[in-house]
């Protein structure tokens, strides 16, 4: 069902980004579980078009390991002028294939190591991968948890160019902000180059729906690093048996994110540093 602005308490700002969000089209080569996670360009271009979410960050699902068929596609069927794509491939890539990569649309490559059981690359290809990439502006996004990230820390601190945080730094739900990665997740993201995504929330709660918890650690990191985040829904919530509203997913940047110049910030500024979108105008 196409979702409407008009359900929104705000005006979302012109040439707001959704930046984390997968495309998991059946028609592609799979491992047999696109279907069961089915999530369509067609299908969120119209939850996009309601909302006015202009821009996408499409990142590459494990449905297709580091075949980037299908990420590629969703770059060019929503628009490589308001999308863009976070691949998955391996070290032993060439040159020219991360070139090509670039000249259609992928700005950055995930690292998804939450799980090490189904982590379709490893961490140690990260730091490689980030020093021959670093000259196309690229950026390293990772998924894992606060524990792993605070045994990364050292690498993570050596990653040339940009460094993406997935939602919210996975910090234990129990402690929130207080758990002891918050205060490495600040100190990263003080070096200038790394950014933290607001997503997820149903990943970081104890509590379950509304995701009470998780919001009070948004709201927190919103007061604490406004300059360093992005937002993403999320789209298709692979994890989730109910999957949540799109709506009310967007709804709660409300709550996290109290102003509209706040908003304009981690919605529409912030993504087009971090991904190279073109400036929106100014208002």
């Amino acid at each position: 069902m196409e979702e409407s602005k008009k359900n929104l308490s705000f005006t979302m700002p012109e040439m707001a980004c959704n930046a984390h969000l997968h495309i998991i089209d059946p028609r592609f080569p799979n491992n047999g579980k696109a279907e069961a996670q089915k999530g369509t360009v067609e299908e969120y271009r119209k939850i996009a078009a309601g909302l006015h979410l202009d821009r996408a960050v499409f990142v590459q699902a494990k449905p297709f390991g580091c075949d980037n068929a299908c990420l590629l596609g969703a770059i060019q069927e929503f628009g490589p002028e308001r999308s863009v794509g976070i691949a998955v491939v391996h070290s032993t890539i060439s040159d020219p294939e991360l070139q090509d990569l670039h000249e259609r649309g992928v700005r950055g490559l995930r690292f998804s190591v939450w799980n090490p059981q189904n982590a379709v690359v490893s961490f140690e290809e990260c730091l490689p991968l980030a020093q021959r990439t670093a000259d196309l502006g690229w950026n390293m996004q990772l998924h894992m948890s606060a524990a792993q990230l605070v045994e990364r820390l050292p690498v993570i601190r050596e990653l040339p160019g940009k460094v993406v945080i997935d939602h919210m730094g996975r910090l234990d739900p129990a402690l929130g902000t207080e758990d002891p990665a918050y205060a490495a997740l600040l100190e990263l993201v003080e070096r200038g180059n790394v950014w933290v995504k607001l997503s997820g929330p149903y990943l970081n709660t104890t509590q379950g729906y509304p995701w009470s918890d998780a919001s009070a650690t948004a709201k927190k990191l919103v007061q604490d690093i406004s300059e360093r985040l992005l937002w993403g829904t999320d789209y298709p919530h692979v994890t989730e048996k109910v999957k949540p509203s799109e709506t009310f997913l967007t709804e709660m940047l409300a709550d996290w994110i109290p102003t509209d110049a706040l908003r304009r910030k981690i919605l529409v500024e912030n993504p087009e540093e971090v991904y190279g979108f073109a400036p929106a105008p100014s208002v």
